[in-house]
């Protein structure tokens, strides 16, 4: 069964891996009771680099518990639900397979898929892991930010139900492997969903897709 492990909200550090900006909301803990979702986010969340989160189209991230077992194993870390910077960890959900797109009913919310995570230094300091920027990305198993269509309360435990999902197949992971592991033999599908990124995530990959198709010869 697909459910919510744990709805998690920010701890704001002032650690020096916090970078330019001096506080981060990456390290988030377990919520104790409903948490609301939004169109501008979590309540009681923290977001602080507007210039690379916080987006309607990142109101909320995902993350699978399975992922933090992979990551526990590999880096010898005990990593909990909310350390990899996520609102949602799930359990019995592939979020990297997810279809960009695909709209999830969670509690009293309704969630849509928009994109994978970029690891960045700030996830790197947290976790004090050398090299993690470079393996998180090619292990290419991101979760999914989210848009929130409508909003509601979501509860650990709640299940997680799949109302649609495009026909495309273009999965949060595919774009992740075109987009940061230049996986440019994959251009011709990513492009059947473009119509379904968020504009500037479209942009980006537009721009990226005519030398990717003529290097990988695809009419």
């Amino acid at each position: 069964m697909s459910v919510v492990e744990s709805v998690n909200i920010a701890v704001v550090r002032t650690d020096p891996w916090t970078g330019r900006l001096g506080r981060s909301g990456i390290d988030k803990r377990p919520a104790a009771g409903p948490v609301r979702f939004a169109a501008d986010g979590v309540a009681g969340d923290a977001v602080f680099d507007r210039d690379h989160h916080g987006a309607w189209f990142q109101a909320a991230y995902a993350f699978d518990v399975e992922e933090l077992r992979h990551w526990s194993e590999r880096t010898g870390l005990d990593l909990v639900p909310g350390n990899a910077g996520e609102n949602l960890t799930l359990s019995g959900v592939d979020s990297s397979a997810a279809v960009i797109g695909e709209r999830w009913r969670i509690g009293g919310a309704v969630l849509r898929v928009t994109g994978p995570r970029t690891p960045c230094r700030v996830f790197a300091g947290f976790w004090d892991v050398p090299g993690l920027i470079k393996r998180f990305t090619e292990h290419g198993r991101t979760g999914a930010y989210l848009a929130v269509e409508q909003p509601g309360e979501i509860t650990a435990g709640d299940p997680v139900r799949v109302l649609s999902r495009p026909a495309h197949g273009v999965a949060v992971a595919d774009v992740f492997a075109f987009r940061a592991r230049g996986r440019r033999e994959l251009a011709g599908h990513v492009a059947a969903g473009l119509d379904d990124l968020p504009p500037r995530w479209r942009a980006e990959i537009a721009k990226l897709l005519p030398a990717a198709t003529a290097a990988d010869g695809t009419p």
